[in-house]
């Protein structure tokens, strides 16, 4: 997908950010090489496109899809790996591809490993990081405020803890 200055993109790390602009840089010693400059918050994040024109970044989820993440967040936890080193890889891959879907996955599932005893410092952190990216992408998505769009999530995983109490 071909972002245009201004639109909005998600980093499958950084979360939600705005397209500055397109240009070529040589970075680190490299060739010269094209790439988005994206806006998150106070930072500046440098992407690098492709030979093909692909990106690590893809578009903000469609309002439209939203219902579907909206059962997600309510639906059913998986149960995570028991050991935390296993349980930390097999949350890393599950969030390599970036998708809204994994995303919305492993927030309700990490607040779930939540539900009966306290998680851990790793799993925290971890949580904090994906739910506030859910959070910002939610927001941009439905054209709600960061605090509206803190009390529609927060509302959809309580209900998911009431219906699937473990």
């Amino acid at each position: 997908m071909e972002f245009q200055s201004g639109d909005n993109a998600v980093h499958p790390s950084y979360g939600v950010g705005h397209i500055i602009r397109r240009e070529e840089r040589q970075l680190g010693g490299a060739q010269l090489q094209p790439y988005y400059v994206l806006a998150i918050g106070p930072a500046t994040v440098w992407v690098p496109l492709q030979a093909d024109g692909s990106t690590s970044l893809r578009a903000v989820t469609a309002k439209q899809d939203l219902e579907h993440y909206r059962l997600v967040l309510k639906g059913r936890p998986a149960t995570l790996e028991r050991d935390h080193h296993k349980r930390r890889v097999e949350i890393n891959e599950r969030l390599k591809p970036g998708s809204f879907q994994s995303i919305c996955e492993v927030v309700r599932d990490l607040t779930a490993l939540g539900w009966n005893r306290p998680i851990g410092e790793g799993d925290s952190s971890v949580l904090q990081k994906v739910r506030d990216n859910l959070r910002r992408e939610w927001a941009a998505a439905t054209g709600l405020s960061m605090p509206e769009a803190v009390l529609e999530v927060d509302a959809l995983l309580r209900a998911g803890r009431e219906a699937y109490k473990i």
